[in-house]
């Protein structure tokens, strides 16, 4: 997988910059304020090139943010140095791989997002990341995390699409083909990449494979371990509970 996200920094932000980070980041924070209306300090699992974590430091969270990818961190650092000081002094930015990084601190609430859990395609890889998250919760802390949806995903099924953005330097077109393994409870998206840069008249491809686990909520339940127990269930971006409809889901966990 770091091999993947190594080549994914380069052009990650362009592909999504018409993602709505401030609004998810809100819909983050109005759970926070409703079920941890005094937490100030959030672990981010998976933090990418830092966008919500720029966002929850606007609105006052101190925001430490773990990625496996160097590339990635990198570009979370560049966007830290282009804040005003004060939301600057709220985030940090950190190493580390979702299963196994300790930070040594303990945070009031974690947050994973853009299916980070998702990634975490054995049983194994999911019982470790919720270990992870268990070890860095103060008792009564959050866990709040989006994964896409089982029966939302059997019953939609995933097509191929193709996406094509440009800025200044570059036109990226990128087509997505997937395949289900349905026994395993996974898709392989298959992504074609092509790059070209404008300044040179140079054309650049390359060839990656996200393996993505839909998931179930009776599987979460025996997989996320006694320590964590839920407290609501929803479908992405909404008050309302998933559906077939719901590709996204997100729940909010605790740490008891």
């Amino acid at each position: 997988m770091k091999d993947v996200f190594e080549s994914y920094s380069r052009y990650y932000d362009l592909l999504y910059r018409d993602k709505d980070y401030a609004g998810e980041a809100e819909y983050l924070a109005s759970h926070l304020r409703r079920h941890a209306p005094k937490a100030a300090s959030v672990l981010e699992l998976g933090c990418g090139t830092g966008a919500h974590a720029e966002h929850l430091a606007r609105m006052g969270y101190a925001v430490h943010g773990v990625d496996h990818s160097e590339a990635m961190l990198a570009q979370a650092a560049a966007r830290k140095a282009s804040l005003a000081a004060e939301a600057a002094a709220r985030l940090s930015f950190g190493r580390g791989d979702v299963r196994t990084v300790r930070t040594g601190a303990t945070y009031d609430a974690v947050v994973s997002l853009f299916h980070v859990m998702s990634y975490q395609t054995t049983n194994a890889d999911l019982q470790a990341a919720f270990a992870t998250v268990a070890a860095h919760l103060r008792p009564g802390g959050l866990f709040l995390f989006d994964f896409w949806y089982g029966p939302a995903v059997l019953t939609q099924q995933p097509e191929v699409r193709v996406k094509r953005l440009a800025d200044d330097r570059i036109e990226v077109t990128r087509i997505a083909e997937p395949v289900v393994h349905p026994n395993e409870n996974a898709v392989d998206v298959n992504y074609s990449v092509i790059i070209d840069d404008k300044a040179t008249g140079t054309s650049e491809r390359i060839h990656e494979t996200h393996r993505m686990r839909y998931l179930f909520l009776p599987e979460l339940m025996l997989l996320r371990g006694a320590a964590l127990e839920e407290r609501a269930t929803l479908a992405w971006m909404s008050a309302e509970a998933p559906s077939v409809q719901s590709w996204s889901a997100f729940q909010i966990l605790r740490r008891v």
